[in-house]
């Protein structure tokens, strides 16, 4: 890239950053923290184990959201000298390293600027997900199983603190059903794009004969709750079943019956937790995912209501969402967007951030043409 080129390309990049960090509202983040520091520093913090740790998550998931923010915007101001320097000593070395620093900047951004996206009403909250096996039997189950560790080495590769509340393992391989946290900000914002049907395609590890299987799984993304949120649940609506944790193929875990499980009567849902160590903190934690589920249903409600005072009986956006080929060629393709890659293997890997990307500008568009 010729220098003259870079002027105009480094002063988007900084108006950009400028309009993200206004959206963001650092100065609110900042506040916030000061104000956990505080709670933090409070030598009885631990006496409320579950408080702490969510005290503990937010400064530290706040903290990289500000430290994110900071080091992105020193990079553009990093590569604006860098390119200066390079003009003024006519140094193409210097100039050709810009130029690559460039693409990796403005990519960087781009992914930053999606997080202005997300203005819904619970997107600033952390995420519940459920990852359920369905039609396609043991593949199905090995599927679902794929998905989690998907999303959690996509956690993990943006240091999201994530915590599994239960796993229901298939007989032969794989999960029946898996319930797990993301604790960031915006990962339910970031995350509902995710929310649908997946369908895989692949030579079946399973079959003997070595035939093409469908298998689907469907993944479900709520947000957390908070204290301001307006959730009650009456004991007597509730049943509650305890039993004995086990891990894959049956093994028990551990000797006790730990493992609970809440059925909420009024609306048939139901959620279970076996990967605390004792029965209190199981129906404890089980509980938070059931009125996290209540409050997903609620806002479903309303939606639908408002959808049909509109006259709108469109399918939902998020049923079938995304295929992942394997046979006989390589390919994963959201269907809503139309975003695509060749490379399977590395979104197994957690490489998402293109799909949530393309996912959640198709929804701000779909949006904005309904408001129309």
């Amino acid at each position: 890239m010729a220098g003259p080129d870079f002027d105009p390309e480094i002063k988007q990049l900084q108006a950009t950053m400028h309009t993200i960090e206004q959206v963001l509202d650092l100065g609110s983040m900042r506040a916030e923290i000061a104000d956990l520091g505080e709670q933090v520093a409070a030598p009885d913090l631990w006496d409320d184990q579950a408080n702490a740790q969510r005290v503990t998550s937010r400064l530290s998931a706040l903290n990289a959201e500000i430290d994110r923010f900071t080091e992105l915007n020193g990079r553009v101001e990093d590569l604006a000298v860098l390119v200066e320097l390079g003009q003024e000593e006519d140094d193409a070395d210097s100039l050709a390293e810009a130029e690559s620093e460039l693409g990796r900047i403005k990519k960087a951004v781009e992914a930053l600027e999606v997080r202005t996206l997300l203005s819904g009403e619970y997107d600033a909250r952390e995420a519940l997900v459920t990852i359920r096996s369905g039609a396609g039997g043991v593949d199905a189950a090995d599927f679902a199983e794929m998905l989690m560790r998907m999303y959690l080495r996509w956690a993990e590769q943006h240091k999201y603190p994530t915590e599994v509340f239960d796993t229901s393992y298939a007989e032969e391989a794989g999960l029946k059903s898996a319930t797990f946290a993301v604790h960031a900000p915006y990962a339910y914002g970031t995350l509902s794009v995710e929310a649908g049907t997946h369908r895989l395609v692949r030579i079946s590890p399973f079959d003997n004969q070595g035939r093409r299987q469908t298998s689907f799984a469907a993944v479900e993304v709520v947000p957390v709750l908070e204290q301001t949120d307006e959730i009650e649940v009456d004991e007597n609506d509730v049943k509650v079943d305890v039993y004995r944790s086990s891990g894959p193929g049956g093994q028990s875990v551990n000797t006790t019956d730990s493992a609970v499980r809440l059925t909420h009567l009024p609306t048939g849902i139901v959620v279970s937790c076996q990967n605390e160590k004792s029965q209190l903190q199981n129906k404890a934690a089980a509980m938070i995912v059931l009125k996290a589920k209540l409050l997903a249903r609620k806002k479903a409600e309303e939606e639908a209501h408002l959808k049909e005072l509109k006259g709108d009986v469109a399918a939902s956006w998020g049923d079938q969402m995304r295929n992942y080929v394997l046979n006989p060629y390589q390919i994963v393709k959201d269907l809503r967007t139309g975003y695509e890659t060749g490379n399977p293997q590395s979104v197994f890997d957690g490489d998402l951030d293109d799909f949530i990307e393309a996912g959640i500008r198709w929804r701000r568009g779909a949006d904005r043409a309904a408001q129309n």
